[in-house]
Parts: C-alpha cells; sequence; structure tokens
C-alpha cells in the first residue's frame, strides 16, 4: 500500500533487493522453528489519453471524509469509518455490493465452468470465459468463439468482463508508469507499474490499491488527506495487474499491495485477488507483498492463511507516541500489540516481516531514534527486514525530506546493531507515483476536464 497511492506503503521491486538476512535473522528463524505449532526533482514526463466520450463526473470524482472525521487524534468516528470498511458488503441488507455485479474477472475457471452449466452450456464454455479473460477481453463481443445469444443473455443480466477505463498514462524518465482508472461507478484509483533489472533479468512490479481512499488518515500520507469511498472488489484488484502487464507488453513478476488504502481492511478480496494472481496468472507468492498501517486482529487471521506472501507492516517511529502522532490510528492498535502480533505471522508463517520506515526530516530521523528502532525490533525477536523510504513531497504537508547523510546515518545504526536493513530508490517522482505522492489526480482536478472528447 503506498502512502500516496494508499496510506503507508511500499513499492518493493528496487524495492528490497538482495539483502542478507543477517545473524539476527537466522537467530529468530532457529528459535521460531522450535516454537511454532503449525504457520515504484522536476522532470517532464509523457501523458497518454485514451479516448472517452466527455462526461460529467464532478459529483463522484472526489473523496470526501465522512461527516466528523477530521485532522487529530483518532475518535469514535475514525473508528465508526474503520468498522465500515471492515464490515462484508454482501452481508449488509440494503448496502450495495462493492465492485460491478456480474464481473467475470477473477473467478476461477471451476466458478466459470459451473456458470455456463447454470445457462444450459457445456462446462468447457467456462473454460472459453477464461482464455478470454486471460488474453485481455474488454467486453463480451471480445469472446467471439462463444454463442451470440448467450453472450446476449449474459449481457441482459448484466454480466461482463469487468474491466476499468483506462483515462490517463503518466510516465516518468525512469519507465514507471502511472495508470488512472476508472470504475464501474465512476470511482478512480491508480495502480503503478515499476520495470526493473535484476541480475540480467527484467521484472515488472505493480503496486495496486485495495480501496478508494483510506479511512486510516497518516498524517505524511496522500490518500489519507482525503476520505474513503469504498473497498474494490477482487476483479477490481486483479484489473490492475491486468492493465499493467497489456500496457507494458510485459509479465507482471510482482505485485505489492501498497497503493490506495489499507489491505487488511478489504481482507477477503484482497486473499481472493492473492488466489487468482497465484494460480491463474502465475503469479508466485512470494513475489506478493501485503502491507498493513496495523488492524486490530487481522494480521492474525493473514497468518492463518498460511500464505507465503511477504508482510509489510508500516511502522515509521520506534515508539508508541511518535507513531501515534504520525499514525493516528495507532491509539486503538499500540505499537506493542501491532509488533507482537507481527512476531506471531513469523512463527506461524516462517516468512520474514518487512518494515516499512518513513523518513521524515527532524521528526523520525535521527542517530537516537535509530538506536531505539533497533532495540524495539530486537526485543521480539522475529526474522525481520527494515526498508527505509525517504519521505516524498506531498502538496498540503509540513513534513520535509531528510537529507542523504541522514538516512545514511540512520540506516549505518541498524546495520551496527546487525538488523538487515536498505534504502529504498526512488521510484516515478517525477510521475507523482512514488510512494506517498500518489493522490488521485481528480482529487485536485474534476474529472470532466479529464475527460476527452
Amino acid at each position: 500500500m503506498m502512502s500516496g497511492l494508499g496510506q503507508h506503503s511500499s513499492f518493493s521491486t528496487c524495492l528490497f533487493g538482495r539483502q542478507s538476512r543477517g545473524s539476527v535473522c537466522l537467530q529468530a528463524t532457529k528459535r521460531a522453528a522450535s516454537q511454532t505449532t503449525g504457520r515504484r526533482g522536476s522532470t517532464h514526463v509523457a501523458v497518454k489519453d485514451q479516448p472517452k466520450p466527455a462526461q460529467d463526473l464532478s459529483v463522484v470524482s472526489t473523496v470526501p471524509r465522512p461527516r466528523g472525521v477530521t485532522d487529530g487524534p483518532w475518535d469514535a468516528q475514525d473508528v465508526k469509518a474503520v468498522e465500515e470498511a471492515q464490515q462484508s458488503e454482501t452481508s449488509r441488507p440494503g448496502r450495495r455490493q462493492v465492485g460491478q455485479p456480474g464481473a467475470l474477472l477473477a473467478q476461477t475457471i471451476q466458478e466459470l465452468r459451473k456458470l455456463a452449466e447454470q445457462d444450459g452450456q457445456p462446462a468447457y464454455r467456462g473454460k472459453q470465459l477464461h482464455d478470454g479473460l486471460m488474453k485481455g477481453a474488454q467486453s463480451l463481443d471480445d469472446f467471439s468463439n462463444l454463442p451470440k445469444a448467450w453472450r446476449e443473455k449474459m449481457a441482459e443480466r448484466g454480466v461482463s468482463p469487468g474491466r476499468s477505463h483506462l483515462l490517463k498514462t503518466v510516465t516518468a524518465l525512469d519507465g514507471t508508469r502511472k495508470f488512472l482508472l476508472r470504475l464501474h461507478d465512476d470511482r478512480v484509483v491508480e495502480a503503478v507499474g515499476i520495470p526493473s533489472e535484476e541480475q540480467g533479468k527484467s521484472r515488472l512490479t505493480v503496486c495496486v490499491s485495495s480501496q478508494v481512499g483510506c479511512p486510516m488518515r497518516c498524517t505524511f500520507c496522500a490518500t489519507g488527506k482525503g476520505g474513503f469511498a469504498r473497498n474494490l472488489a477482487a476483479h477490481e484488484i486483479v484489473d490492475q495487474v491486468m492493465t499493467a502487464q497489456e500496457q507494458f507488453s510485459h509479465r507482471v513478476s510482482n505485485v505489492v499491495f501498497m497503493g490506495m488504502g489499507e489491505p487488511l481492511l478489504n481482507l477477503p478480496n484482497v486473499l481472493k485477488s492473492v488466489a487468482w494472481l497465484n494460480q491463474d496468472l502465475g503469479i508466485g507468492a512470494r513475489h506478493m507483498t501485503i502491507s498493513t498501517v496495523g488492524v486490530p486482529n487481522a494480521i492474525a487471521k493473514l497468518a492463518q492463511q498460511q500464505l507465503q506472501v511477504t508482510l509489510a507492516v508500516s511502522l515509521h517511529a520506534p515508539d508508541q507516541a511518535l507513531r501515534q502522532q504520525l499514525v493516528p490510528s495507532a491509539k486503538a492498535y499500540p505499537l506493542q500489540a501491532l509488533m507482537e502480533d507481527s512476531r506471531q505471522f513469523f512463527r506461524a508463517t516462517g516468512r520474514r516481516v518487512t518494515f516499512e520506515y518513513t523518513l521524515m526530516a527532524g521528526v523520525n530521523d535521527s542517530t537516537v531514534q535509530a538506536e531505539a528502532l533497533a532495540k524495539l525490533l530486537r526485543q521480539y525477536d522475529l526474522c525481520s527486514h527494515v526498508n527505509l523510504i525517504p519521505w516524498n513531497p506531498v502538496d498540503e504537508s509540513d513534513f520535509q525530506r531528510p537529507s542523504r547523510n541522514a538516512a545514511r546515518a540512520f540506516h549505518s545504526v541498524l546495520q551496527q546493531r546487525g538488523i538487515p536493513c536498505s534504502i529504498r530508490i526512488t521510484r516515478g517522482l517525477e510521475a507523482a507515483a512514488a510512494c506517498g505522492q500518489l493522490r488521485n489526480d481528480h482529487q485536485k482536478t474534476p474529472m470532466s476536464q479529464l475527460a476527452v472528447v
């Protein structure tokens, strides 16, 4: 989840690179084995617009905060907003279902076969639906190998591939691309494609959003300055990956849930999209990262799935007092509880935990704070890696980016204390697509001005 696309994020391609786990991880791994009971300056950018009839979308172009939700300490209104996000949309009578009803994308072959049979079609038609989706079908007309009468029947009841509309692409000089995607209800989300080279191999990481907006209100995050509209359905998450793969004409190798929103507030849809990306698109579970700023009980639920995904915890402070200033929700989910849940995740899964730490000048970037962070991590005895993220400028924020020397000094202290760590290489800053920068264009510019006649 990116701080900008989302509230706390991390692009993780360059991202983590090859890092030695170090003695701390090796020791923690051995101990866990005996304790566990189971388990993306000012520069020019290229902008590409996709043709679309002019339409006034200003009514839904912004995501205002719910009434009563304001800056400052975490309170009952924030709790209510989070509970709204966490509750299952389909289990609440009268509540409109998230996503596009009848979407085919993100359904398994088995589910598509069942759909075909329910419509009186042979089961193999389900495989044809799946093949068409994998080839990028945008409408039912693209399934030319299916009977026209059946396609018409599906269209009548609202069945569709479930693909978004690509409104705009912004490309940075380093090749990073930000995609502005319009959903079926005219809400807008962003995804980022980050190409890279490692050991002579080309990789493509996609940073995806899990919600429209975010209710967590992290003070340094662009998305956190706006409001929350709804969770994304599994097909809307998968669509972001498919869009990047099609636009780059390159297989996606890594997916990071670090865009708009808090993934663990939308865990059912995140898990369904992870399963589809793994089993259908062929992206290895170990090449997927789920980021969280911390949601009570949610890390444990993720651990129960026994997935080989990476958990990235957005920490940003070495103590509760500072973390609560930066991450208001820490009032309801104290640092100690978050760390303990992270330790239990490691013990249950054997997977190293990544801690995201956004460095902000004069706030959390001192060597004293680095010492405190090292002490905290060693106290909880888990295999971990710290990803240091120099803060990226966000409009309407008083935070400042740390100096290179400050970032290096912080990094040096962690290394000296045996904490595996790295400083993230900023990608896509020119395209406002680096972590902490992905604030939807429509929050600044009415969507009607972005529409192309």
